[in-house]
């Protein structure tokens, strides 16, 4: 028998990585029609990993604050491109009122209860409380795929998809100013130096003005090169969609050259892209080739969680976070969502839906990376844990309710889910005989 040597770390990492793309592409398909979904799976793996006596990495957020900021903006700037590339309807403020209630009356709504929840209930300093509310308010764009608008052009929009894609298109952009709210009375704190001009002109006005102005702007150029340039060297002739990733990169980072906010550019870009030939067929390939990309780095981002979890992610928690977090994904979200929607005109297990489904997850990693990377802010340790632990409620409780709640909803507005999509128009395969 000839006798085999250990593998070397590369050759299994390789393999594990072999393993993650084959998943990628098959789970979808696999737990389509079962209560699970795919974030799940993940952290489990994650946490099987990281169990391992081999594996040695410890891979805490406090640990690697760099890493952790820059992987978690990576993942949401390529979902907030997937978002806008995929929505159907044409942007109007009526049209799109359900999204104008989430983000106006649910995220502040969100963010004042639990703010307060943080100060009063948690006993975190009123900064440390006003950035876990910044964090948790937003409905996550790379975890919420599973309530999302299908592919472009799919007819999978009706009211409660369009809302949870828009919402989790926009929010990010919009909870930022809170972010940077907590993070200018931090820094206050510290110096005494004033903070509301400076705060209210440049974190509100500027890079949200500029942040909108400059995705528009790099949309439409992007469009005009990809579909209306009158030349054979249009980006569309090429047929790669990884025109959608080189958008994403472009817009995000020349925006945030100017200090706007790049996650809300980045989502215009992608809206004002799609507008330039609505009905193109290229949408798909930019739209296929995004999904791609973001479900592997989400994938490798919640491995990672897992492995913190089984390492020390929760340890600074405190009987009162888990009641709180219990609060923050079962009553503030809900209660807010609701709110938000008294007077839309929706049924109401469409209004249920909206409210219940505001999933939590990379984005607040980001949020907290930054601010902690930003400013020095009371029990980084414990925030760390909460947010993690609500990230982690709010994947396994949705993720085990989304199928089954989708749909029972699908079946209320007469669509069968059962049905099998076909390709989009100009996509289709050769006839066959």
């Amino acid at each position: 028998m000839p006798e085999f040597a250990s593998p070397e770390p590369y050759i299994i990492w390789l393999t594990l990585a072999g393993v993650l793309i084959a998943l990628v592409a098959w789970l979808p398909l696999a737990l389509k029609r079962l209560p699970l979904s795919l974030p799940i799976l993940c952290i489990a793996a994650g946490i099987g990993i990281f169990l391992l006596p081999a594996v040695s990495l410890r891979p805490l957020p406090l640990s690697y604050p760099q890493i952790t900021e820059r992987s978690t903006e990576l993942v949401v700037i390529i979902a907030l491109m997937g978002a806008g590339l995929k929505l159907d309807r044409l942007f109007s403020w009526r049209r799109w009122s359900v999204t104008w209630r989430l983000l106006a009356i649910t995220m502040p709504l969100s963010i004042i209860a639990i703010t307060a929840i943080g100060g009063w209930g948690l006993g975190l300093s009123w900064t440390a409380a006003l950035l876990l509310g910044a964090c948790l308010a937003p409905t996550d764009p790379v975890l919420a795929a599973d309530v999302q608008v299908g592919p472009p052009e799919s007819g999978e929009e009706d009211e409660v998809r369009f809302g949870l894609t828009s919402e989790a298109g926009l929010n990010d952009g919009f909870a930022f100013p809170f972010v940077n709210l907590a993070i200018a009375l931090a820094l206050s704190a510290g110096t005494g130096a004033p903070w509301a001009r400076d705060w209210f002109v440049h974190n509100v006005l500027w890079e949200i003005g500029i942040g909108i102005a400059g995705g528009w702007l790099i949309g439409w150029v992007f469009g005009w090169l990809t579909f209306r340039v009158p030349a054979e060297t249009k980006l569309a002739k090429t047929g790669d969609g990884l025109i959608a990733i080189a958008a994403t990169f472009i817009s995000y980072g020349l925006t945030e050259m100017l200090d706007c906010y790049g996650f809300l550019a980045v989502f215009v870009t992608a809206l004002t892209l799609r507008r330039s030939h609505h009905n193109h067929d290229f949408h798909h390939e930019m739209h296929d080739i995004t999904e791609q990309v973001e479900r592997i780095a989400m994938m490798v981002l919640l491995i990672l969680f897992g492995g913190a979890l089984v390492n020390g992610l929760l340890d600074a928690l405190r009987w009162s976070d888990v009641v709180a977090a219990v609060a923050i994904i079962l009553v503030v979200r809900p209660a807010a969502g609701l709110v938000g929607l008294i007077s839309l005109r929706a049924a109401a297990s469409e209004k249920l839906t909206l409210a219940f489904f505001g999933i939590r997850g990379v984005g607040s990693f980001y949020y907290l990376a930054y601010a902690l990377n930003h400013a020095q802010f009371e029990q980084a340790e414990r925030l760390w844990a909460i947010v993690g632990l609500v990230a982690l409620f709010s994947i396994l409780l949705h993720g085990l309710t989304v199928t089954p709640v989708m749909r029972s909803l699908d079946r209320q507005q007469g669509r069968d889910p059962d049905r099998e999509e076909l390709p989009p128009p100009g996509l289709q395969g050769p006839a066959t005989n």
